[in-house]
């Protein structure tokens, strides 16, 4: 009899999802095998009548393609508005998603579930948007077709020759809270068409020639339909665990292999796996681990791991069980899967008595509502049957003959002494009491050798008592009758004691050793979360795979530019890390190495460390005993054990990242209180010693000679510590945000003229080259301010590059920016800090002749982001520096003509 009562661990994790959806809006999904099907107009029937009964339904989006009944039901709903945005000279309509956000209607429909967004949204793809309103709490009702399903996408594309790039992942159409199916059969749909109800006349003919041929309908159907079927499938399995259903629904053909030891059961996997593949059902390969079992030699566990590999590589869903009956544990498995038919072997030599009962026949009498199916397997050499323990493996080796006599040998022995240490009690004691020392006896023997030395030790006591203790005694006679039922009794009692003793112990141990690896997940965890720094990452990762495996580990975390760097520094690491493969594994995403099917030479498993946000590196394991990490649970554990480090090392770089931001944050500030309190302490000293150099070459007579040169030397000083002290007022103003922008609609090239104007003095003639086309538009800008950005890049220019080398001024446009490029031939900018020049206080050179504080490109950059737009820099192919202004284009007023017409 199976226990049918609820798992814990599933009653939890029930209760936690439902928490987690609490307040969460439903996603309802109408999918078809095509358009034409009737997805939409179904999602507004429905909506009609929601609508009717009282809840607030809005439409986001609602494609009709032109179709009247459609268009009919659209009538009487709310619609928002949609958004208007610019892309490539066109404005489109596109759904806005702040705007529903802010009226927050019960009852949201938004067509096309996999429909890509004009770039520049929010979210690049519709699904993204139905997410953050389900978040938000609105329902949701949206429509897609199979040919948009993730997994479907390249099978669709082989049979109708057309790839479909728009896509939703399988995820999102999993979680959905309802899907509705639409189906309509392909001939009613191709008429239709022609009937110019699913696309325009001229349209339905080329349709029907290229996509909606009638196989591509129906294999289309077939897939929708298929899709459908495994989601209601999950379902129905999820509401079968929830209400603790027993026995199994016939819903839908699966198969359940039981696996033993047996060097046989490769052909079993093998024939299970045929089998599937021509039902086209899933199935599942399960190993019963009993306590007989678990005395197993290690050869024969990693046999038994190399079979359940070769299931999981075969299709199927592997699982290692644990229980005292073969039988009670496969039917449990079965009815909590909803598997209606189990695999089993048989033994074609093997003559079975006719008082014991084969597993295939306790598995059809406990499930009763399971089918059977026993795949005959091969006899051993001369037609018998081949023992477990004594023949070659599927590697060809030979197992070691296991030695079981001592723990029987011990069991006669105790039973000895318990007879000889009673013998003296025999005048003190009834004999019922003595009956109690032997039962003592049995619990021990049972707790400590197992059930066969129990079973043994239950008879050597039996006879024991009636050799050593019934009258008459030291014979095995019995004079009274009633010593049979003692005897009887004590036997059944003894074996009772033996078989509860024996799978208590077990369960004992089963339960030793998944809290034993509970403890080991919670140690790591716990290790992980207090990790501050990559290297204690890895000496824990380290720490742990080294206890649980044996194995040796190295931790490879990527670069910004995505590249494997070398294994961080640990203790013991693996000698021959290859880091090809472990940049194949990373791009991929995938394991690769030993036990994969990339590479499964090398001698490494090399595993993709992917957290939430991104991969953050490889996990590299050389394990000493390389069946260990093999098997399912194994790679299971594995599998965690990277998920964890992967988390942790990227809940390490956000730490990085957020001190560091506070830290250039709180470094911002003071240096802008500090510019601001002493730039304007200096400009009345700088103003009195300009006023005074200017007066001083005015006084009459005029100074002359060294006098005039001291003069105009200090003028020149007093004028650049002013400037100097200009940028700095300018820096601290443009980053507080107090800067009030004079916009004004003006041409640029009026601004580079002025900007020319005002370096005349530092530029020699003719050494700035500027060409412009004739299509620029007027740009938005306070000219005074963009003055300043092109004079520092000229003067940049003019410090940094031989003198009477050629500087050039270009620009460009397109639809939605101007673009403005400032030249020169000079040796270009510092390599890989082309991004941090235009940092405060940043200088191509830390220690040079060339006057400047490193302020100019800060102020030009903060100019330009003020006006809306991008700076960038960067080191030419030839020779020489780029910078690059990219400005909004924006739309420049008409003006009006005298007589009052726009021109």
């Amino acid at each position: 009899m199976t226990d049918s009562r609820p798992d814990p661990d599933q009653l939890l994790a029930r209760i936690q999802e439902e928490a987690a959806h609490a307040g969460r809006g439903r996603l309802k999904i109408f999918f078809g095998a095509c358009a034409g099907v009737g997805k939409t107009y179904a999602m507004l029937l429905g909506a009609r009548e929601q609508h009717r009964q009282g809840v607030e339904v809005a439409i986001g989006v609602v494609e009709t393609h032109g179709r009247a009944e459609t268009r009919s039901l659209v009538d009487g709903l709310d619609r928002l508005p949609m958004k208007e945005v610019a892309y490539r000279d066109k404005t489109l309509q596109e759904f806005d998603l702040d705007g529903a956000l802010a009226r927050k209607p019960r009852l949201l429909l938004l067509d096309e579930l996999a429909h890509s967004n004009v770039p520049g949204s929010r979210h690049p793809k519709r699904w993204q948007d139905v997410e953050e309103l389900l978040k938000a709490g609105i329902d949701v009702w949206s429509t897609m077709n199979v040919q948009h399903l993730e997994s479907l996408n390249d099978v669709v594309s082989g049979i109708t020759g057309i790839r479909v790039w728009e896509t939703v992942p399988d995820r999102v159409f999993d979680e959905a809270d309802e899907v509705v199916i639409v189906d309509l059969p392909p001939d009613d749909l191709l008429q239709r068409l022609r009937e110019g109800k699913v696309y325009l006349p001229q349209q339905a003919a080329t349709a029907v020639r290229n996509f909606f041929r009638k196989g591509n309908l129906i294999a289309l159907r077939e897939l929708a339909l298929r899709r459908t079927a495994d989601r209601v499938d999950d379902e129905m399995l999820q509401y079968r665990r929830t209400r603790a259903v027993a026995p199994v629904w016939q819903t839908r053909e699966s198969l359940l292999l039981g696996i033993g030891p047996d060097e046989r059961s490769e052909k079993l996997v093998r024939a299970t796996a045929r089998m599937a593949a021509q039902l086209g059902v899933p199935w599942h390969c399960v190993y019963v681990e009993t306590p007989k079992l678990q005395r197993l030699p290690d050869m024969a566990r990693q046999r038994i791991l190399r079979v359940l590999k070769l299931a999981q590589d075969a299709g199927a869903s592997t699982a290692t069980l644990a229980g005292g009956s073969l039988a009670s544990v496969i039917v449990k498995y079965a009815h909590e899967h909803n598997l209606s038919r189990v695999v089993l072997g048989r033994d074609t030599g093997r003559w079975v008595p006719p008082w014991r009962t084969t597993l295939a026949g306790a598995v059809g009498a406990m499930g009763r509502d399971l089918d059977v199916i026993q795949i005959a397997l091969p006899a051993g050499p001369g037609g018998k049957p081949q023992p477990f323990g004594t023949g070659p493996t599927m590697q060809g080796e030979t197992l070691p003959k296991q030695n079981v006599w001592p723990p029987y040998a011990w069991s006669a022995v105790v039973c000895a002494a318990v007879a000889l240490l009673a013998a003296p009690l025999h005048s003190v004691l009834d004999l019922a009491n003595i009956v109690m020392i032997f039962l003592l006896a049995e619990v021990f023997v049972a707790v400590r050798f197992g059930r066969g030395p129990a079973v043994m030790a239950a008879f050597l006591s039996v006879a024991a008592f009636d050799f050593f203790y019934v009258p008459p005694r030291f014979t095995f006679s019995v004079h009274d009758a009633q010593y049979l039922l003692t005897f009887a009794v004590m036997l059944a009692v003894a074996l009772v004691i033996a078989q509860l003793t024996a799978g208590l112990k077990f369960q004992a141990q089963v339960a030793n050793l998944r809290e034993e690896r509970v403890r080991a997940l919670y140690e790591l965890s716990r290790d992980l979360s207090a990790a501050l720094m990559t290297e204690q990452v890895a000496e824990i990762a380290a720490r742990f795979l080294q206890s649980e495996f044996g194995a040796r580990v190295a931790v490879m975390v990527a670069d910004p530019e995505d590249r494997i760097g070398a294994p961080v520094p640990a203790a013991d690491l693996p000698a021959n890390v290859d880091p090809s493969i472990a940049q194949w594994a990373f791009n991929h995403a995938e394991a690769a190495g030993y036990g994969t099917h990339t590479l499964p030479a090398a001698p490494i498993l090399y595993l993709p460390l992917k957290a939430p946000m991104r991969m953050r590196g490889v996990l590299a394991i050389e394990p000493r005993h390389p069946a260990r990490p093999a098997g399912p649970e194994q790679r299971r554990l594995l599998d965690t054990c990277a998920s964890l480090l992967a988390m942790s090392l990227e809940r390490i770089h956000y730490v990085e990242v957020a001190q560091a931001t506070t830290v250039q944050m709180e470094s911002e500030r003071l240096r802008n209180s500090l510019l601001s309190a002493i730039s304007h302490d200096l400009r009345t000293p700088l103003a009195a010693l300009v006023g005074m150099a200017d007066s001083l070459a005015m006084t009459q007579p005029p100074p002359q000679g060294r006098q005039a040169e001291l003069a105009e030397a200090m003028r020149q000083a007093a004028l650049r510590m002013n400037s100097l002290v200009n940028n700095l007022l300018d820096m601290a103003r443009l980053q507080s945000g107090t800067v009030i922008l004079n916009r004004q609609w003006v041409p640029l090239e009026e601004v580079i003229g002025s900007s020319l104007k005002a370096m005349a003095g530092t530029l020699e003639p003719g050494r700035v080259r500027v060409v412009l086309p004739d299509d620029l538009p007027l740009l938005h800008l306070d000219a005074s301010l963009f003055e300043r950005v092109l004079c520092n890049l000229l003067e940049n220019a003019v410090k940094y590059t031989p003198d009477g080398s050629p500087i050039e001024i270009g620009a460009d446009v397109d639809s939605h920016r101007v673009r403005m490029m400032v030249d020169d031939h000079g040796p270009g900018l510092p390599r890989h800090r082309e991004e941090s020049m235009f940092q405060m206080f940043e200088r191509g050179r830390k220690e040079s002749a060339t006057p400047g504080v490193g302020l100019g490109l800060a102020i030009c950059r903060a100019i330009v982001e003020a006006h809306g737009g991008t700076i960038s820099g960067q080191t030419r192919a030839g020779r020489g520096a780029r910078f690059t202004v990219e400005l909004p284009r924006g739309e420049p007023p008409q003006m009006e003509t005298a007589e009052g017409e726009t021109g």
